[in-house]
């Protein structure tokens, strides 16, 4: 019988990031029928055919310069071990690892249709009547709590995923929430590997495939300063930073350019995102909700929330309280 310890057992850097064997193959003829899906500055996602299941998955390979990149091909195989390992319904299924023909790494997984919640906020800040009716707050509160769902899920494994934003949580047309990219992943076993705003600017950042410059608008104060160590609190104040846009469709942190940003992130407190609502919006934010963000964000990972497990029981309160006073 399976026990509690059992079911939560750590996932750890020797079962991430190793390489496959030299002579490591499978039946690649199996796929079929490629097509562009996206593509990044790191990456290439393509729908194909699975003949051997006949179903349509996504292909995903590292772009051909890159293939041979000890950090990247890294980076990439603890992406695709973490997804399969973790095992979460919002975390999308891995269904195979392995080289092409042509020796280059790949893997295929679950192809989700749909939009990413950055997709959804943008449309909500340009005013679209759909984008209105079908995600309003307490949708996207529901569209958050399974993000949560599966980092809580991620943290009892001993996995933080670092790069928390909206375009790495996807939803789906029938209403499945994924959260994705665990390239830059910490686990067990792995030591700090932060960078520095300078070496952000140099490019050498956290940042994954296909990402807008807007990363750092997410990032921790301890992500950013480099020298402390960081825990499950940095996806803690990530999930904050989301919930703030989610009240007011803006992120409490945007400078000039980076440094601004960083500097704000680890100097400045924003205002309260029922202060910057858009007009046009005519929405109150509750204050309960305000006080769960803020705090998310503190700027000592000790005075945020200790777990995000906290998060999802104040967030769950708030939607049942909501429920029972309507």
């Amino acid at each position: 019988m399976e026990t509690q310890k059992d079911a939560y057992a750590s996932v750890f850097l020797s079962m991430t990031d190793v390489d496959l064997p030299a002579d490591f193959t499978n039946d690649y003829g199996k796929y079929s029928d490629f097509k562009p899906f996206a593509k990044g500055g790191k990456a290439i996602l393509q729908t194909c055919m699975d003949n051997a299941l006949g179903r349509t998955v996504v292909h995903k390979s590292l772009h051909p310069h890159l293939q041979e990149n000890v950090r990247e091909r890294r980076r990439f195989l603890r992406e695709a071990r973490i997804s399969a390992q973790l095992q979460h319904p919002n975390t999308i299924p891995v269904y195979e690892i392995g080289r092409d023909p042509d020796g280059y790494l790949y893997f295929t997984m679950k192809r989700i249709a749909g939009l990413n919640l950055y997709q959804i906020l943008d449309r909500l800040k340009w005013g679209f009547p759909s984008a209105q009716v079908d995600f309003n707050l307490d949708r996207l509160l529901e569209i958050l709590l399974q993000a949560c769902y599966a980092l809580a899920n991620a943290h009892a494994h001993g996995v933080i995923h670092r790069d928390l934003k909206p375009e790495n949580i996807l939803v789906g047309q029938f209403g499945e929430v994924s959260l994705v990219d665990w390239g830059v992943a910490k686990v067990w076993g792995m030591p700090n590997e932060e960078r520095t705003p300078d070496q952000q600017e140099r490019g050498e950042s956290l940042t994954g495939t296909g990402q807008r410059p807007g990363t750092p608008l997410y990032m921790s104060p301890e992500q950013i300063i480099g020298n402390y160590y960081v825990d499950n609190r940095t996806d803690v104040w990530a999930i904050g930073v989301m919930l703030y846009e989610l009240l007011c469709l803006d992120v409490p942190f945007k400078g000039r350019n980076i440094h601004q940003t960083f500097d704000q992130i680890i100097h400045e407190q924003p205002a309260r995102p029922g202060t910057r609502v858009p007009a046009r919006m005519k929405r109150v934010v509750p204050s309960e909700l305000e006080s769960i963000a803020m705090r998310a964000m503190s700027k000592k990972p000790g005075d945020r929330q200790e777990s995000i497990n906290v998060v999802i029981e104040q967030i769950r309160s708030f939607r049942n309280n909501k429920l029972l006073i309507s």
